[in-house]
């Protein structure tokens, strides 16, 4: 569970400095509000010169401090009563000297946000659904909560409501962090962060309703590590309030700039705007979120989402720049409804052999979705002509993309005019055994699946095989001009795909391969590049080469990353220019392994050194 845990914290961290989290940022940076870390803090209004003063917003104690809401404000010998809002001195009275407390609303709008948002991703779905409410009205409570908040940093009597819940909670000044609780309880309903494998196996475990230890565990600590770096935000808002005259003198107005800033974000968020702000910025942690959350350790570890069913699907691996054949195209079922089709009628695959069938996994609100759904449309639109059948299929990360008419209208936004399937039990999702949105399958006439790629990008190598494909379907058909989709400027000059296969091996160096018998191999003297070559003992078969006695495979590769297909139990040492920089244990059906993973591409060579009864069937680049 440890490892489980970790996988978590490291995924919520990568997550929370992500785009998707910036229309946050500014109200979580406001939200602590001016710190209050000296005498004189009570109430929301803002005491005058040396005052016990009767504000806007209730009594404040003078003091020394530099005040919050509700913080007396200047220093005062002598003494006298002064209204807070005008600050002219009503009464000569002594005030006491006001007890020194400290500003906690930065840790009250995160916890709020952590627990709002593990209770709700978690249990969401199964209160929704035994209390026949709608499936999106978590979002407008979120929205409704925001808009609350907003009103009350304008209007202080509202703030007193919001935090008269908490009054008689009897620890010591919670109820004066109660607003702030209640927006952070807020933001978690309205929190739509990147999704990768870590929060796809949250949201498919909530939607079936399959808690358990690892579950908790696992969604607790994503929810920590995107709380830390928010934290760290707020803290900072909190600070810069303290520090800079400005906030102190000027806190009501601030106040008031907040309440409206809170406000605009939840009209923002309610009509989509903040989307088109983050799908203008590039996804600059997809890199190490895949190095994370799609690591060998962390697959292994959330493996247990999928049972053995299409385990098919498995054997082929993400993004090749070849057809394979990965296995019969599971069925798209347990469909709630389906858009863009006549009289909503459902589309079965059986009912399109003959045509090649695009599938793409999306979900309306994921920012990578929204910027691969253009590069999707074009094809539709090139291609349906020519035999090209593309189905959306909808699988929900959050409860309110479960709305057919949220969908719907999404939908028609983006100009997705091609059917849509609104997969809200994920059943669809399992069956492909998918992990990423958004994620494209390619299905052959025949009804196999011959290729998949997770993630934005390989949009001009995912063209070319959608073209063969239509070639293979039909010899005769008369294909438009390719779109004008830019290149993956990542593949252009990597090492290509290089199987252990008897079919379809290539790029080999070294002794004669014999088929189906162990064979003793042996290293020439230089591996050129591009190159594989064998040492040791194997046995080379049609789909695979398994290692015998002190088997090893070496090549010599340009890429930035290197992966491989392994099946079997069992250790392998992985060497790159003759250093040993992990080992990998081996275990189950056909697995896609990470051998390199950098920034950059490079050259290298690679040798890895598979214990005996090991399977390797192919290595990939990018």
């Amino acid at each position: 569970m440890f490892t489980l845990i970790l996988i978590g914290l490291l995924g919520g961290l990568i997550t929370a400095v992500s785009p998707c989290i910036l229309p946050v940022l500014p109200v979580v940076f406001l939200a602590g509000g001016p710190g209050t870390d000296g005498p004189g803090a009570a109430g929301p209004g803002a005491g005058g010169p040396g005052a016990v003063g009767t504000g806007a917003g209730g009594t404040g104690a003078g003091g020394t401090g530099a005040g919050g809401p509700g913080a007396g404000g200047g220093a005062a010998k002598g003494s006298g009563v002064a209204d807070g809002a005008a600050g002219d001195v009503l009464v000569a009275t002594a005030a006491p000297k006001a007890p020194r407390t400290r500003n906690r609303r930065p840790y009250a709008v995160v916890a709020g946000l952590v627990v709002s948002f593990s209770f709700f991703t978690l249990l969401g779905v199964t209160l929704i659904s035994a209390l026949g409410l709608p499936q999106d009205i978590m979002r407008y409570v979120g929205l409704t909560l925001l808009v609350l908040i907003g009103l009350g940093l304008i209007f202080p009597r509202v703030e007193s409501l919001l935090e008269k819940p908490f009054a008689r909670i009897p620890q010591r000044q919670v109820n004066k962090e109660g607003s702030a609780l209640v927006l952070g309880l807020g933001l978690g309903l309205l929190y739509v962060p990147c999704a990768g494998p870590v929060l796809a196996a949250i949201t498919v475990a909530g939607a079936r309703g399959e808690i358990n230890a690892d579950i908790v565990a696992l969604t607790v600590s994503f929810a920590v590590g995107t709380a830390i770096p928010l934290l760290a935000f707020a803290l900072a808002g909190r600070r810069v309030a303290e520090r800079v005259a400005a906030f102190r003198t000027r806190a009501r107005k601030l106040r008031i700039v907040a309440g409206c800033l809170m406000i605009a974000l939840a009209c923002a968020l309610a009509f989509n705007v903040t989307d088109a702000v983050q799908r203008a910025l590039p996804d600059y942690t997809a890199a190490a979120q895949r190095k994370v959350e799609d690591s060998d350790t962390a697959r292994q570890q959330l493996s247990g989402l999928y049972d053995n069913s299409n385990k098919e699907l498995s054997r082929c691996e993400d993004g090749v720049n070849e057809l394979r054949s990965c296995g019969k195209a599971p069925a798209v079922e347990g469909i709630a409804r389906w858009l863009n089709t006549p009289g909503g009628a459902p589309v079965t695959l059986d009912s399109l052999r003959g045509k090649v069938v695009l599938i793409d996994f999306w979900t309306y609100s994921c920012i990578n979705c929204q910027r691969s759904l253009p590069h999707i449309e074009k094809w539709e639109s090139k291609y349906q002509d020519a035999g090209l059948q593309v189905i959306g299929v909808h699988s929900p990360e959050f409860g309110f993309e479960k709305n057919a008419g949220n969908v719907a209208d999404q939908a028609k936004k983006l100009g997705v005019s091609y059917p849509v399937a609104l997969d809200n039990k994920l059943a669809t999702w399992n069956n492909y055994r998918n992990r990423f949105w958004p994620a494209k399958y390619l299905i052959d006439a025949n009804g196999t699946v011959r290729y998949f790629t997770f993630g934005e990008g390989k949009y001009e190598q995912t063209e070319d095989l959608i073209r063969d494909l239509l070639r293979q379907a039909d010899p005769d058909v008369r294909l438009p001009a390719k779109t004008d989709q830019a290149a993956d400027e990542l593949t252009r000059d990597r090492t290509p795909e290089t199987y252990l296969s008897t079919l379809r091996i290539r790029g080999y160096v070294g002794d004669p391969i014999v088929d189906d018998k162990p064979t003793a191999y042996h290293f020439p003297d230089r591996v050129p590049a591009n190159k594989i070559s064998l040492d040791g003992t194997w046995t080379a078969a049609y789909e695979y080469f398994t290692a015998g006695d002190d088997a090893k495979v070496a090549l010599n590769y340009h890429a930035k990353n290197v992966n491989v297909v392994l099946s079997g139990e069992g250790p392998v040492q992985v060497l790159v220019d003759g250093k040993v920089t992990k080992n990998i244990e081996v275990k189950g059906v056909p697995t896609l392994y990470t051998l390199v993973d950098r920034d950059t591409a490079h050259d290298a060579r690679l040798e890895i050194r598979p214990a005996p009864g090991i399977r390797a069937y192919s290595f990939t680049f990018g």
